[in-house]
């Protein structure tokens, strides 16, 4: 039975982690004021600028199969610290900037940071809430993205007031004096995968614990993977190019702001709601509904995107029923292969996220530069959306069984 400490401090993590993943958020989410603040200032070309969000994706995502293993190796608190110092120090460092290669080393300091954290925030909350995997992650996974709802505007007003690079370092002051002392309270529960208290370091039976290595020889991981790849690439798609698809369609400024302010908050929305919802119905199930959905609303946004309110509505649907994968994923991978070897295995999964950056940004600009439009990119990421829902259907992503030696 949870003593009423044990409750209380695991409501702390979840608060401190959804606290981390809103200040983190602030360097994938925020980059655009950070990128038009840049040029301003030193006269940059927009893809010399914007090349430090692909060192960003690449960092912040392929650094996570490593902390994860330190963290379930050493200590989660050690992976959350480091992080912290980086993702404050990288926007500090940013503030001293005068050429690009300084620019993109400062920035991707911080996106290491952003890895570290992300990976390690997700896990810990799953961990402390076995009985609630969904609703927990989903929690957590809101707070990267919905933090920016509420800063981009400050963030925005202080560059035209001070400067970015006055900014830049006013931002990583901040991240250091909230981050170092959150972090500081990171630890798994000594919980086995079945809820008794256990020692991991002394733990030696088998309770459905599986390495990453385990886990990439099952079929099931595959399917999560290529799924998770079609739902980031949408994710990625709406957070890259939304104001560009909405030009194109000649959507009034009006129209393109509020589509711009509300369909982050619906995303961040459906990411609670969509775990909270796959603790009752099952994870396959809802991830099947909320992939299917999601996809054929981006289709319909590519057929009917000159229209201001199909616009609006079938770009704010899309990323409502994108949403749960964020939340979803962690989720699963936690249910197919338990939680002490999480951080790495869930780290390793992430790394599906760079090839949706691949699909959502080389693929469909040079797809765009054939055809002289969005729509080919729309149809085929609705597509691979579809495709997604059919991986993830229970009658095909099964829990894998350990085989007997």
């Amino acid at each position: 039975m949870m003593t009423v400490r044990r409750m209380q401090y695991r409501l702390l993590i979840l608060i401190g982690a959804t606290v981390t993943m809103m200040f983190i958020s602030i360097y994938q989410y925020s980059w655009s004021l950070f990128s038009t603040g840049l040029r301003r200032v030193f006269n940059w070309d927009k893809p010399t600028v914007d090349l430090t969000f692909t060192v960003f994706a690449y960092l912040s995502t392929l650094t996570q199969p490593f902390s994860g293993y330190v963290a379930d190796r050493v200590s989660p608190r050690l992976i959350a610290v480091i992080g912290a110092l980086l993702t404050g120090a990288g926007l500090m460092l940013c503030s001293t900037v005068s050429s690009p290669w300084q620019l993109y080393l400062y920035y991707g300091i911080g996106s290491l940071g952003v890895g570290f954290l992300y990976g390690v925030s997700v896990a810990v909350v799953i961990k402390w809430f076995p009985e609630k995997r969904g609703l927990a992650s989903g929690i957590v996974a809101s707070g990267f993205g919905s933090g920016t709802a509420l800063f981009n505007v400050l963030i925005d007003q202080a560059i035209e007031n001070l400067g970015v690079l006055v900014v830049f370092l006013y931002i990583g002051v901040i991240m250091l004096s909230i981050l170092l002392p959150i972090t500081a309270f990171y630890r798994y529960p000594a919980y086995s995968t079945s809820g008794s208290e256990v020692n991991y370091a002394k733990n030696t039976v088998d309770t459905g614990d599986w390495t990453w290595r385990e886990m990439v020889m099952t079929y099931q991981w595959w399917f999560i993977y290529a799924s998770f790849t079609a739902m980031t690439a949408v994710h990625l798609l709406f957070g890259g190019h939304v104001k560009s698809i909405a030009l194109e369609n000649g959507i009034p400024d009006t129209i393109m702001y509020t589509t711009l302010t509300v369909f982050p908050i619906a995303n961040g929305i459906s990411r609670v709601f969509g775990g909270w919802v796959s603790d009752r119905i099952g994870r396959q199930k809802s991830m099947t509904m909320f992939y299917a959905l999601s996809g054929v609303s981006l289709v319909l946004l590519a057929l009917t995107a000159r229209n201001p309110v199909a616009f609006t509505s079938f770009t704010v649907l899309t990323m409502l029923f994108a949403g749960p994968s964020l939340a979803l994923t962690p989720a699963i991978i936690s249910d197919f292969y338990g939680s002490r070897y999480l951080t790495v295995n869930y780290g390793l999964t992430y790394t599906a996220k760079s090839w949706g950056g691949l699909l959502s940004g080389y693929i469909t600009a040079l797809i765009v530069s054939v055809f002289g439009a969005y729509t080919y990119s729309l149809i085929g990421i609705g597509v691979s959306a579809l495709i997604a829902s059919l991986i993830v259907h229970p009658q095909v992503l099964r829990k894998p069984v350990r085989r007997s030696s």
